[in-house]
């Protein structure tokens, strides 16, 4: 699943088209395509995983998920969820959630909770952190609404860096490491969007889909962890679990 920093990327790759003029509008998406047919597109822009295609009167929302893609200038062989059509290029979204949204962007979307946004609030965010105190960091860090963005990598490279386990409650975890969490989840992908713009990310990885870790050689686990039961990366004695 695409994290926010592959959503910024995104947003760079099809700065181009800003202003220009949807010629057509296809797709198996359940849409009204000539509403987009011949319409311009103001601005696009991101809110954690969210990539938003902003019109006049309306947004185009789309959502990855675990398996969505896009392409820029030619098709994949297999059908776009929806493609956006212009005189001189093409952008093509395939298994993805397509949702028009009719309703002011600022009236959906809290930006302060976006990591990689210009608003973006930490003591918001450690506010909301604080507030979920029995549950597991594990489980807080993937919340959209606390930390808009934040996928599964930086959960897991988060909590390294940190050193604090994966199944720590919140309220067991001393004040000094919740900062320094919030802290490290915008410091974190902004890492994370440089590493993917040299195509180097994976190179970087600490803990998360690794056997061993490359510094140290310690073992890391795998564990499905708290109610989401995402896949949690760690090493023991070095990540503590606090309570």
């Amino acid at each position: 699943m695409p994290e926010g920093p592959s959503i910024v990327i995104l947003k760079e790759k099809v700065a181009h088209l800003k202003n220009k003029i949807v010629s057509e509008a296809s797709g198996y998406a359940e849409l009204d395509m000539d509403a987009i047919t011949h319409k311009k597109i103001i601005d696009f822009k991101s809110w954690g995983k969210h990539f938003l295609i902003c019109f006049t009167d309306f947004t185009i929302r789309i959502h990855f998920g675990l398996f969505g893609s896009y392409q820029l200038h030619e098709p994949k062989k297999v059908n776009p969820k929806i493609a956006l059509h212009f005189n001189d290029d093409t952008v093509y979204f395939y298994v993805c959630t397509v949702k028009q949204l009719n309703t002011p962007l600022d009236e959906i979307y809290d930006w302060e909770a976006d990591v990689m946004g210009n608003q973006w609030k930490p003591a918001k965010a450690l506010k909301k952190l604080r507030a979920n105190e029995s549950t597991m960091i594990s489980d807080v860090l993937l919340d959209q609404q606390i930390f808009s963005g934040v996928g599964n990598i930086i959960k897991n490279e988060v909590l390294y860096r940190c050193r604090v386990h994966p199944e720590s409650l919140v309220k067991n975890i001393p004040d000094a490491k919740l900062k320094a969490i919030v802290r490290e989840c915008r410091n974190y992908s902004f890492d994370f969007l440089k590493w993917k713009q040299n195509n180097e990310l994976s190179r970087h990885f600490e803990v998360y889909e690794q056997k061993t870790n490359r510094k140290s050689g310690k073992t890391v686990i795998r564990k499905n962890t708290g109610k989401t039961k995402r896949s949690s990366y760690y090493i023991e004695k070095v990540q503590r679990l606090y309570g």
